[in-house]
């Protein structure tokens, strides 16, 4: 899942005399460290008192007092409206962030749970999935403040949506997700539109992938064409560069064809060679040739945001029996494309290990995102627009293997580097589940 920077990987034990002292949570007799987590540290505490979950608020990026107060108020706030959270305790100063020798630390109620993937979900669960971030959506459209959604709506405009590829896990683009629409009809990858700068980084490549540039999303046209009166012309234009005012969004190809080269000599200078370097350096010339057929794909910025959790997946979502009992860690709230957010969220419940999503159940949860989101079907087609631009152009877990050391996200690597190729060959197919 995509961020940054990384905390170490030396342990580290928490004070807890100091802490329990600021809380009325009793005396310490065991804390064990929570495995899953790429950001801040947790902890499983058991006190005299009772089972909390500890957190180490360790990320600079997120650990700054204005966003930890902004994430405890949030969470707040959406447990008074019944939304399935577990908000911070307050100590006896009745704050929710104990500082201890520098470092922020926070006491939740320990939530019985356990994470469950997409596979183990049944349809109508998956229909439940899809209604909770809905919910979660509207709910923080109701309790955080209206400024900051204006803030974030004027940071996307100003950076254009410029993102390069060297995003952490869940690290989400700072831009809206209008994009890659036509009258609320889904571009699938198109190859037209290259810009010159990545003419220039691959002179003499052709975009092989051009022929596919006007392939649409039937279903989406089909729905919000009806509702507007225009009939479905099947192949509407692709954006045109000569015509079409040049905009800065997504990732910039011309960098990812840097970076791949770069991450292609690490791999051949890594030794000894194993597995993974072999299936790098296959993922990476294949995704090399993938960008090279799409490259006009980068989609445009504009419009809706709003406030979103920031890093929906399964293990940042607690199941007690069938029914969720607390959507944690909260890290990553900000304003940010919602509609993004729900399709980046289905990639991951959804994705099986072969790389392939599963789409009848991708179907039900994004209906019932919709639903209770209120979020159109031509808001979901351009999330898919950016969210597989967003894949094709992300390396974030060979970065951390090979840059910097890191190896924990590993595991996630084959089912992830798949996934973009078969989203790519099967585009159309992804967006029809969305918006069907």
């Amino acid at each position: 899942m995509p961020r940054s920077p990384v905390p170490p990987l030396l342990p580290h034990a928490p004070p807890l005399g100091a802490l329990l002292r600021q809380y009325a949570a009793g005396s310490a007799l065991a804390c064990d460290p929570v495995d899953q987590g790429l950001l801040n540290r947790g902890y499983r505490l058991r006190t005299t008192r009772g089972r909390y979950f500890l957190k180490h608020h360790f990320d600079p990026e997120t650990a700054a007092p204005e966003a930890i107060a902004r994430q405890h108020g949030a969470t707040q706030r959406l447990a008074a409206l019944g939304v399935p959270v577990a908000p911070p305790l307050p100590a006896h100063d009745g704050r929710t962030v104990a500082v201890v020798g520098g470092h922020a630390y926070a006491l939740h109620p320990w939530v019985e749970g356990r994470h469950r993937h997409g596979a183990q979900l049944t349809a109508e669960q998956c229909g439940r999935l899809g209604a909770l971030l809905g919910v979660v959506h509207a709910s923080l459209e109701r309790v955080m403040p209206v400024e900051g959604r204006e803030r974030g709506e004027k940071g996307a405009a100003a950076d254009g949506g410029a993102r390069t590829a060297e995003g952490a896990p869940d690290s989400e683009p700072r831009t809206p997700s209008d994009a890659g629409t036509r009258d609320g009809r889904c571009l699938a990858p198109p190859g037209e539109g290259v810009p010159d700068d990545v003419h220039r980084a691959r002179a003499g490549r052709s975009a092989p992938g051009a022929e596919r540039a006007a392939s649409l999303c039937p279903a989406t046209a089909r729905a919000d064409g009806a509702r507007a009166g225009k009939p479905h012309a099947g192949h509407p234009p692709v954006q045109n560069a000569e015509t079409t005012p040049p905009v800065d969004a997504g990732a910039d190809p011309a960098v990812t064809f840097a970076l791949i080269d770069d991450l292609l000599a690490r791999v051949r200078r890594h030794r000894p060679a194993d597995s993974f370097d072999e299936l790098a350096r296959h993922r990476l010339l294949e995704r090399r040739s993938l960008l090279e057929q799409h490259v006009g794909g980068r989609p445009p910025h504009g419009g809706p945001v709003g406030w979103v959790h920031g890093d929906f997946h399964p293990f940042n979502l607690l199941y007690r029996g069938d029914a969720p009992a607390a959507i944690v860690d909260w890290d990553r709230l900000g304003v940010k494309p919602r509609a993004e957010e729900a399709v980046r969220a289905a990639a991951i419940f959804f994705v099986r290990p072969a790389g392939a999503l599963d789409l009848p159940k991708v179907r039900a949860y994004a209906r019932a995102y919709r639903r209770t989101a209120g979020a159109t079907p031509s808001e979901l087609a351009a999330a898919v627009h950016r969210v597989w631009w967003e894949r094709l152009n992300d390396f974030w877990m060979l970065r951390w293997h090979y840059e910097r050391g890191d190896t924990r996200a590993d595991s996630q690597f084959p089912a992830a580097s798949a996934l973009v190729v078969w989203w790519t060959r099967e585009y159309e197919a992804v967006c029809d589940a969305f918006v069907g």
